[in-house]
């Protein structure tokens, strides 16, 4: 499979270190908006090429692998390259994916192409494990926890803010709420009681650290409803104690089981992830495979993680993975 990769940041360099670990994926290209002269990656023999070049080299794709941010480019660059590529993207803002998926799937149908959209971790891995879950056991609860890890919108949110020079903000777990989900006593939580939220901050000389205490903790949408603590700390201490971006979490389904559901049962998956983008990409490469398969069966449109089977994932044939994994 020959793959290009649109956009080079930190999930772009992910895809790259997935597909060495892909025996059966090649990485053709690697598109970007910057000068590809300012751009060094870490595969040998892979020209980088502005995005102006892009369907230059349609036909030597099968899947375009799309790393931009889910708040502008995704909406618009995802549908726009579904017309000339199959394509797949991470797009994470959960309210909108019905519309993306709409626009996503009229450009692909339209030109005969397959798209995935919303693939990673969550939405993704963790969406198929709710999914499971809530089928297997129909009378029960979902519970989603996301950390202990990096936010990478909070802390831009926090960076936006006057008078900060840089900052890193990491979601967590209350280990109470994640006791009572364990011990299956079906809690009813509210977003405070499920998280809190640790900011680490490098403020500008002189800066008013009240004030960007206040603004920090009163946020509408990302801190307002969570406990939230406030270090201000160097700049030093931020590139040494806080250069990584690793996140993870816990999806349970809590329910009951038997004829008059005397019985619990609990099912819990969880992910510890050094680095957020590296496992990203690596779930992307993964479903890359299975769009590219199912291109070439004639299937077209847009799909998400719940439409693919799980064989069309795996590098092995139906008989590896029946003899090995079944």
């Amino acid at each position: 499979m020959k793959l290009a990769i649109l956009g080079y940041g930190n999930l772009g360099k992910g895809v790259e270190c997935a597909v060495k670990q892909n025996k059966d994926v090649e990485l053709k290209y690697v598109f970007t908006r910057r000068d590809p002269a300012t751009v060094k990656i870490l595969t040998d023999g892979v020209a980088v090429k502005n995005v102006s070049e892009i369907l230059n080299y349609k036909d030597d794709i099968d899947v375009l692998i799309i790393c931009g941010g889910s708040a502008t480019d995704l909406p618009k660059m995802t549908p726009e390259y579904a017309q000339y590529f199959n394509v797949i993207d991470s797009f994470d803002t959960h309210a909108r994916i019905p519309e993306h998926f709409a626009n996503v799937d009229k450009a692909a149908k339209a030109n005969g192409h397959t798209a995935l959209i919303s693939a990673g971790w969550d939405p993704g891995m963790f969406s198929l494990n709710r999914l499971y879950a809530n089928c297997i056991l129909p009378d029960g609860n979902d519970y989603t926890f996301w950390g202990k890890g990096v936010s990478q919108g909070h802390s831009d949110a926090i960076r936006r803010i006057d008078g900060v020079k840089d900052g890193k903000q990491y979601t967590i777990p209350v280990p109470e709420a994640l006791k009572a989900v364990r011990a299956g006593e079906n809690p009813t939580l509210t977003t405070r009681q499920k998280h809190t939220r640790e900011c680490f901050v490098v403020a500008e000389e002189g800066a008013d650290l009240a004030r960007i205490e206040k603004e920090i903790k009163t946020m509408p949408n990302y801190f307002d409803e969570y406990d939230t603590t406030v270090h201000f700390i160097t700049e030093e201490e931020l590139k040494r104690d806080h250069a990584g971006i690793p996140h993870g979490g816990f999806v349970f389904r809590s329910g009951s089981i038997g004829w008059n559901k005397e019985n619990k049962a609990i099912i819990e998956y969880s992910l510890k992830l050094d680095s957020n983008p590296e496992f990203t990409a690596s779930v992307l490469v993964a479903y890359a495979r299975a769009i590219d398969r199912l291109n070439k069966e004639g299937v077209t449109g847009c799909k998400t993680v719940f439409d693919i089977a799980p064989a069309y994932l795996s590098p092995l044939s139906g008989d590896e993975i029946r003899a090995h994994l079944l």
